[in-house]
């Protein structure tokens, strides 16, 4: 079986975040990793090249493969701001009803730029998806 490649590493967040193009995907890419700390109260971590993670959970599929994610995530990509907050949780799709502009996909929620969008509504949305992280796979 192939290893995932998303797995934590040693690589500096800000030095991650520093390089981050065009200007404002850097300062929106800072602010996300600002909330997302708060909201976790974990240290940010780099997940394989390009994701900033907070804490992490094991999984194990039906069909025997396992492995380990971040618990809430994000990735501040040349196209979007990806944020990986989405749960399904009863509620959520209301709340991405008023958060402004976007696009989602899987557990993917896809911004342009921050000013799009209500922040204390991406809060909440984040808030639930821990929430729902904790229950389905509580912290050790």
């Amino acid at each position: 079986m192939a290893e995932l490649k998303t797995q934590p590493s040693a690589t500096s967040v800000a030095a991650f975040l520093d390089a981050v193009e065009p200007p404002q995907r850097q300062a929106d890419g800072r602010t996300v990793c600002h909330l997302l700390q708060r909201i976790t109260g974990e240290e940010p971590r780099m997940w394989g090249p390009s994701i900033v993670g907070f804490g992490s959970y094991s999984y194990t599929y039906d069909s025997g493969r396992s492995g380990t994610m971040c618990r809430l995530g994000f990735s501040p990509r040349k196209a979007n701001l990806v944020l990986y907050v989405l749960s399904g949780r009863d509620g959520e799709a209301d709340k991405l009803a008023r958060l402004g502009k976007h696009k989602t996909g899987a557990s993917c929620l896809y911004i342009n730029k921050l000013a799009d969008i209500d922040l204390a509504v991406l809060e909440a949305i984040a808030r639930d998806s821990l929430a729902e992280m904790n229950r389905r796979y509580p912290p050790a």
